[in-house]
């Protein structure tokens, strides 16, 4: 602990509360880094964002820089960014296509592999330097699943399925089934910060409790809509009454802190007077997707999903899947956060259900949203009030005692209920907790590079 006070978690989080100190301390911040983002899997990117080989984004896990990179054979790689000569980044362009990686020091250049291509004047070293062992280092452990590209800086640990389990369906849910390199993220980034620690954006966006009151506007506006002109399916099953008064779905608690919000219809309209497409495929593989969607869950389900999100889940600690953007929460200080959201669309669907997606995507979430500004606007207010620690609880005790058991034993709850947020806290503790000894522990400086 570099002689640090050990920090005794379980005093700060309690199955109905959690002490503000969590958000504030310093020294809880570099053990979340540690324990949280090094040990375990930490999502990274999707490989729809390098579609072609050389194509890169700059990435981080925790803190430490990562170039996600796919090479020539169209692997995707995932690169630490940092010279293995004098150690400056060799990448510093966030996005693009490269033939290989220069290190702008001393010339240091390193294929899209990782792997160490030359040094300017070899003569000058010995028969001892072996250009084999300076290569970039390699994220020691890197898998996928359905093209999401996750992470982890420990050579040892649970499998990438593992640390999934039931939030794996909701990522097929998301992606309407499709296969990796059918799903499109080349519609840019809605990316802003706030002032505030990054597990309020974690909590904030699985909470069914607030949107009635913080996005009060937008929530009205939408349920008129509905009332006065539904889509076919809104029309069919969709009770706007229910909705407003926080009842329509549920709340539920997926396993290993990850959490979900089921609606089972979405609400994020764009909100403007152009009709809602139909939902069609163009080629016999989308065909397939629909098929199987509307067999799975309804027709109109099946619509509604692919025009306007299929899930709204956390996958513990950093991913978001809500509507039809996948957003990405980097934590870069105790009281300082940045957040990506980047919009998807399906190859296999006609350009006008792709367009609608984007358009209702702007609505809710873009940058002069009706509903993501007031968010970043909560998390620093609370960031604030957190000082005021005479009385240093915050209340997570929502439905406690009211969650019922699914088919498989996992507990859910009402909309409101906060057993979302009391399932995030109690995987945070667990992490938080374990020991530090364990095999999962990262190894600083080792060479080991496998995929799971």
């Amino acid at each position: 602990m570099n002689g640090r006070a050990k920090i005794d978690y379980n005093t700060l989080v309690k199955t109905d509360r959690v002490n503000s100190r969590v958000y504030t301390d310093p020294q809880i911040f570099e053990d979340e880094l540690e324990r949280i983002f090094h040990r375990g899997w930490v999502f990274v990117g999707h490989r729809g964002e390098v579609p072609n080989p050389g194509d890169f984004r700059l990435k981080r896990i925790g803190l430490q820089p990562v170039i996600m990179v796919r090479d020539h054979a169209g692997k995707v790689n995932l690169l630490l960014n940092r010279c293995r000569h004098r150690g400056a980044v060799v990448c510093h362009e966030t996005r693009g296509n490269a033939r290989n990686f220069r290190c702008a020091y001393h010339g240091w250049t390193y294929k899209l592999d990782g792997s160490l291509a030359g040094v300017p004047y070899p003569e000058a070293y010995d028969d001892s330097f072996r250009r084999e062992e300076y290569g970039l280092t390699r994220v020691p452990r890197v898998a996928e699943y359905r093209g999401f590209v996750f992470g982890s800086l420990s050579p040892a640990g649970i499998t990438l399925e593992e640390h999934l389990g039931r939030a794996a369906r909701e990522i097929d849910m998301f992606v309407g089934l499709s296969d990796a390199e059918e799903i499109e993220v080349s519609s840019g980034i809605n990316k802003y910060d706030f002032k505030a620690n990054w597990k309020l954006a974690v909590e904030n966006s699985m909470d069914g409790y607030h949107p009635n009151v913080t996005h009060e506007s937008f929530v009205s506006a939408v349920m008129e809509r509905i009332k006065n002109n539904p889509s076919p399916e809104h029309g069919a099953v969709f009770d706007p009454n229910s909705f407003a008064a926080g009842s329509y779905g549920f709340a539920k608690d997926l396993g290993g802190g990850h959490v979900m919000l089921d609606y089972g219809f979405r609400i994020y309209d764009p909100l403007n007077r152009d009709p809602l497409p139909p939902v069609r495929a163009i080629n016999a593989s989308g065909e397939m997707h629909l098929s199987d969607l509307r067999r799975r869950t309804s027709p109109e389900r099946a619509a509604d999903m692919l025009r306007e999100g299929g899930t709204h889940t956390l996958v513990f600690p950093n991913l978001i899947l809500i509507g039809l953007h996948m957003r990405v929460v980097q934590p870069l200080s105790v009281d300082y956060t940045e957040v990506c959201l980047y919009p998807t669309t399906l190859k296999w669907l006609t350009p006008e259900v792709n367009q609608i997606r984007l358009r209702s995507h702007e609505a809710f979430f873009g940058s002069a949203s009706l509903g993501g500004p007031d968010d970043s606007e909560i998390f620093e207010r609370i960031q604030t009030a957190a000082a005021a620690d005479l009385e240093p609880w915050n209340i997570i005790s929502r439905g406690l005692g009211k969650e019922r058991p699914d088919d498989e034993g996992y507990l859910y709850g009402d909309m409101t209920s906060e057993i979302t947020q009391r399932a995030i806290w109690r995987q945070w503790k667990k992490m938080m907790t374990q020991d530090a000894g364990t095999a999962a522990t990262r190894k600083r400086g080792s060479r080991t590079s496998t995929r799971s």
